[in-house]
C-alpha cells in the first residue's frame, strides 16, 4: 500500500519521490581560488584586521542565482511591460497611503530639500513597495559574489564591498546579518553602501541614520540624494515628443553629455506640444514598446532620477508613478 501511494504521488507531480534530491548549498567563498589574496587585499584597503575578516568571510557563500539575475534585469523589458510593473493601481494606492502615513516627514523633506513628496514616495514605492520588500539576500554574499564572479562590474562591486565593511564597522553591525537586494542595495530606499555613507542622514534626530527600519530617515535620505545631484523644484522633468528624421532619432539615448537646448532639438526635427523652455537643455530618449518606439525629451530633473538608477525606463516609471500618486491623493482629498 505504501509503495502504491508513492507511485501515485510520483505520477501526479511528474518526478519520482525517491529520485528527488535537495539542492546542494551555494559554495563557500573560502573554497574559491581567489579567497586568500582577495581577503588580504581587502584587509589592506579597508584597514581591517585580516584574522577578523577571515572569521567573517568563512561563512560567506557565492550565489550563482545573483549572476543569473544580473544577466536578465527588468530594464531589458520593453517600456510598456516595464511600466506596468511599477505604474499600476496597487502602487498608486500604496503611494497615497504612504504619503498619508508619513505626511509630516515628507513635508519637512520638501521644505528642507525642495524635493516633492510624490517623488520621494514614488522612489520608495518602486524600490521596495513602500518598505515592504527590502530584499532577502545577505548583502555580504551579494557584494562578494559580484566582486568575484561578475567581471563586467567587479571593480564597482569590490568598492561597494569595501564601503559596506566600513559601514558595518561604523554602525556596529554584524556584516552577515544585513539583507538587501541581489545587487547589494539596502533598506527602505535601497541605498548602495557608498550612497548610504554619503547621503544617508539622521532625519528624525535620534542620533544616527537608520535606513533599514526608520522611515523618516529613509525619506530624508532620498530627498538629500536628489538635492545633492541637482534636483530643481518646479523645473520640467520629461515630455513626450515626435522625431522627424533618422539622423536625429540616432541621437537618442546617447546620454546627458549630448544634451541640447529645446530650441536646438526643434531645429533638428523634434516636435513637442509645449515649447515654453526654448533654452532649457534636454537629452533625447527613446523607449521601445510593443507598438514601436516612443521618444521623450528628458531635462535635468530626469537626469537626476537616473543618478538613483541609470535606467531610462526606471526614471520615467518613477516620474509617472509620482504624478499618478499626486493626482490620486488630490482627488481623494477633493472628495472629502
Amino acid at each position: 500500500m505504501r509503495w502504491l501511494c508513492i507511485v501515485i504521488l510520483a505520477m501526479l507531480v511528474g518526478t519520482p519521490v525517491y529520485a528527488r534530491k535537495k539542492a546542494p548549498p551555494d559554495p563557500l567563498f573560502s573554497t574559491h581560488a581567489a579567497y586568500q589574496p582577495f581577503l588580504k587585499s581587502l584587509a589592506e584597503s579597508t584597514q581591517q584586521d585580516l584574522a577578523a575578516l577571515e572569521k567573517i568571510f568563512s561563512d560567506v557563500r557565492l550565489k550563482p542565482q545573483i549572476i543569473r539575475a544580473m544577466s536578465r534585469p527588468a530594464e531589458a523589458k520593453p517600456w510598456d511591460q516595464y511600466r506596468s510593473q511599477f505604474v499600476n493601481g496597487k502602487r498608486v494606492l500604496g503611494g497615497v497611503t504612504f504619503w498619508d502615513d508619513h505626511a509630516a516627514a515628507l513635508l519637512r523633506a520638501r521644505k528642507q530639500f525642495d524635493v516633492p513628496e510624490s517623488m520621494i514616495a514614488a522612489i520608495i514605492g518602486v524600490e521596495t513597495v513602500y518598505g515592504r520588500n527590502t530584499g532577502s539576500y545577505r548583502v555580504l554574499d551579494a557584494l562578494t559574489t559580484l566582486a568575484v564572479e561578475y567581471p563586467p562590474r567587479s571593480d564597482y562591486f569590490r568598492r561597494e564591498l569595501e564601503q559596506y565593511l566600513t559601514l558595518a564597522q561604523e554602525h556596529a553591525l554584524d556584516p552577515l546579518s544585513v539583507k538587501g537586494s541581489y545587487a547589494g542595495a539596502m533598506g527602505i530606499g535601497q541605498f548602495m553602501p557608498s550612497s548610504y555613507r554619503k547621503y544617508g542622514i539622521d532625519f528624525d534626530g535620534d542620533g544616527h541614520p537608520d535606513l533599514w527600519e526608520n522611515t523618516a530617515d529613509a525619506i530624508g535620505s532620498v530627498a538629500n540624494y536628489f538635492k545633492s545631484f541637482g534636483w530643481k523644484m518646479g523645473e520640467p522633468v520629461v515630455v513626450p515628443v515626435e522625431v522627424k528624421g533618422e539622423e536625429t532619432r540616432e541621437s537618442a539615448n546617447t546620454g546627458w553629455a549630448t544634451r541640447k537646448s529645446v530650441e536646438e532639438w526643434q531645429r533638428r526635427g523634434v516636435v513637442l506640444q509645449d515649447s515654453q523652455w526654448p533654452q532649457t537643455e534636454a537629452m533625447l530618449v527613446r523607449l521601445d514598446t510593443a507598438s514601436g518606439p516612443q521618444f521623450w525629451l528628458g531635462f535635468n530633473n530626469y537626469y537626476v532620477i537616473t543618478r538613483y538608477n541609470r535606467s531610462l525606463l526606471y526614471a520615467l516609471a518613477v516620474w509617472q508613478l509620482s504624478q499618478e500618486i499626486e493626482a490620486a491623493r488630490r482627488s481623494a482629498y477633493a472628495e472629502k
